[in-house]
């Protein structure tokens, strides 16, 4: 007598998926029989309350709030001419520190005397310390770097 073809893993796999079939069979009935005992039918409503919440109970009409569609915006809000601020982009200030074998240094602006980052790819002359400059700021990875700075005589 020849062995069976099919090997100890497939007729595992078979039970296993008889089993699940058998198992789904069982729940739907459970859950027809519930419905029959609680008279319930079919799948229940979900409503959304006036706060964005889901319930079973509809919604108090008297709660509703009316929204105008004017109201809504969707895009961000257009500048006035009054909220522009035209500023200089080229600014003076005083080198505070460089330090030409690492190749950056910081700016103090003469202005608001902020200190701002400088980086020798930035430079257009050569600077030391104490030296007055014109730059320009440009938004780096941590905050504002002066750029384009030359030399002011």
């Amino acid at each position: 007598m020849a062995k069976s073809q099919q090997t100890f893993n497939k007729g595992e796999k078979e039970k296993k998926r008889l089993k699940k079939r058998e198992d789904k069979r069982k729940k739907m009935e459970a859950r027809k029989a519930l419905a029959k005992e609680s008279g319930k039918k079919g799948i229940e409503f979900a409503y959304v309350d006036h706060y964005g919440n889901l319930t079973d109970t509809p919604p108090d009409p008297s709660l509703k709030l009316k929204i105008d569609v004017e109201d809504i915006e969707i895009s961000v809000p257009k500048t006035l001419e009054s909220d522009k601020v035209e500023i200089d982009p080229v600014r003076i200030g005083t080198v505070s520190f460089f330090d030409t074998s690492k190749g950056f240094g910081f700016i103090v602006d003469s202005e608001n005397q902020e200190k701002y980052f400088c980086h020798v790819s930035g430079l257009i002359d050569e600077i030391t310390e104490g030296n007055r400059v014109s730059f320009e700021l440009e938004k780096g990875m941590k905050g504002m770097n002066a750029v384009k700075v030359t030399l002011v005589k």
